[in-house]
């Protein structure tokens, strides 16, 4: 990591320095939110606009990097985040892939601390039984992934958690709640970036949320090619509630249900 540093009076320059110093490429981002999200960091730690000596303090102050990094590639997540959306993964999406086989492949892509992932473990341990399963969640952030393993969270975590579920999956501790051990066994969590690694394949269903929000659309477009990729035929791809797939027909991805996408 160079400590060399050129004046860096333009957004262009910064997302090249900070690359070289994180790996994450922020050119995937629309410009607009991404200088956004930028200033206002810097604002609240006065650098205000020089991004030179801000650069100078990421590189030397590792717990000032970790959550600036946090803030770009933040998510807000809870566990059954969108209830209802839920119910169609359970009364719908998958039934029908249970009916084609017995072991289902599942992928929460950019998980943030877990709560999707856990979500979808809870679902299918409680309703699908007999179902065979194995869930990725993969983040860009290696801090919240330490999170997603430990399985610990607060209580604001739970404010859709029917209780019921709550009292059979978690161990209330203090003040906070603890996922059983046996739901932890059908998960991996994985540093990922979602742009620029290889994925795994033989996915029966992926869930990406949230997480393209900022992206360009040529990111976008890169990104769904390999969920589609990354798909067996009949799998569903399970999109957020800003994102829409209109006009991506040449991926072979048809709608099932809002938010729902099934590979032909």
């Amino acid at each position: 990591m160079s400590h060399h540093f050129i004046n860096i009076d333009s957004y262009e320059k910064f997302v090249k320095a900070f690359h070289t110093l994180s790996g994450l490429d922020l050119n995937f981002y629309k410009e607009n939110q991404m200088k956004r999200r930028i200033n206002n960091f810097m604002n609240t730690h006065n650098h205000k606009d020089d991004y030179t000596g801000f650069l100078k303090t990421l590189s030397q102050d590792p717990k000032l990097f970790d959550g600036f990094f946090k803030h770009l590639t933040i998510n807000v997540t809870q566990f059954f985040r969108d209830i209802k959306l839920w119910d169609i993964f359970q009364d719908k999406i998958i039934p029908d892939l249970v009916q084609k086989k017995n072991n289902l492949k599942l992928w929460s892509a950019g998980c943030s601390a877990g709560q999707e992932a856990y979500t979808m473990a809870i679902i299918m341990n409680e309703y699908f039984p007999n179902t065979k399963y194995s869930i990725l969640g993969t983040d860009i952030d290696v801090n919240v992934l330490k999170q997603a393993r430990l399985g610990t969270y607060d209580e604001r975590d739970f404010a859709s958690t029917p209780e019921n579920i709550l009292q059979k999956y978690f161990t209330l501790g203090d003040r906070q709640y603890q996922v059983k051990d046996d739901l932890k066994r059908s998960m991996t969590f994985q540093e990922q970036n979602l742009l620029t690694d290889r994925f795994d394949q033989g996915f029966d269903f992926i869930a990406c949320r949230n997480v393209v929000i900022y992206f360009t659309d040529d990111a976008k477009d890169l990104l769904y090619k390999k969920f589609a990729d990354s798909l067996n035929p009949g799998g569903i791809l399970f999109t957020g509630s800003t994102e829409h797939l209109f006009g991506k027909n040449h991926l072979g991805l048809k709608p099932v249900s809002s938010f729902f996408y099934q590979k032909q």
